[in-house]
């Protein structure tokens, strides 16, 4: 793999509670992936297994897994004798994403509204909460696309249906690098993650139906 290009201190495993009743590798796979996503391992950066295994305290093959999976999920390129490096961002490939999404956000939306345990309404409400108390004059941009993901995943994760889950976590996650990487040339990205709101209450209120029109709404408003 690519050498090191700064020193890294070795860490400390991290505890149960930071694995979450995950292993190793889904812990690596999961912090890789949002630096991935939010571009804090910017595209064409090479990324080392030894220094990141240090970096996280665990050692290398777990972190080898975890890319196996981020190049599955078009995170990362392998290159063979070559190494491994953060995927290029392609803009070419957003119309192809919004076209995905543009089907299954409002299907995955439909059926959180349906289908989402109470416990996960009560959370998915606090972060509606959450988002009406933001500033997006005293937040970055980054930390604001955070908060997207954020929503995103927790209603894929609220409609019931893993295999949809799965794949809408891959394809929200590829077009959220599109947005960070032209982000400072965005207007008021405040009202994009604002939009959820609505969004969020149509789930915790059963509205199947306003919530697929506005989960639509916000993909393709997205594009646009």
């Amino acid at each position: 793999m690519n050498a090191p290009s700064t020193p890294v201190t070795d860490q400390k495993a991290p505890d149960a509670a930071e694995l979450g009743g995950r292993s190793f590798a889904e812990y690596a796979t999961g912090v890789l992936r949002d630096r991935l996503v939010v571009l804090d391992i910017a595209p064409g950066t090479p990324i080392n297994d030894e220094l990141i295994g240090r970096e996280l305290g665990i050692g290398r093959t777990p972190v080898r897994e975890a890319l196996k999976r981020l190049e599955a999920e078009h995170l990362v390129l392998v290159y063979p004798r070559r190494g491994t490096f953060a995927a290029p961002v392609d803009f070419a490939d957003l119309a192809s994403i919004t076209e995905m999404r543009a089907q299954l956000e409002p299907l995955a939306a439909s059926r959180a509204a349906r289908f989402a345990t109470p416990a996960m309404r009560h959370d998915l409400k606090k972060l509606a909460e959450t988002l009406t108390t933001i500033d997006s004059n005293t937040i970055s941009a980054i930390e604001l696309m955070r908060y997207d993901l954020e929503v995103h995943r927790s209603i894929y994760a609220a409609n019931g249906n893993a295999h949809l889950e799965e794949d809408l976590i891959k394809y929200d996650n590829l077009a959220t690098r599109i947005w960070c990487l032209v982000i400072n040339r965005l207007p008021d990205v405040g009202s994009h993650v604002g939009e959820h709101i609505g969004l969020i209450n149509a789930i915790v209120d059963a509205d199947a139906e306003l919530a697929a029109n506005l989960a639509r709404q916000h993909v393709t408003g997205f594009e646009d």
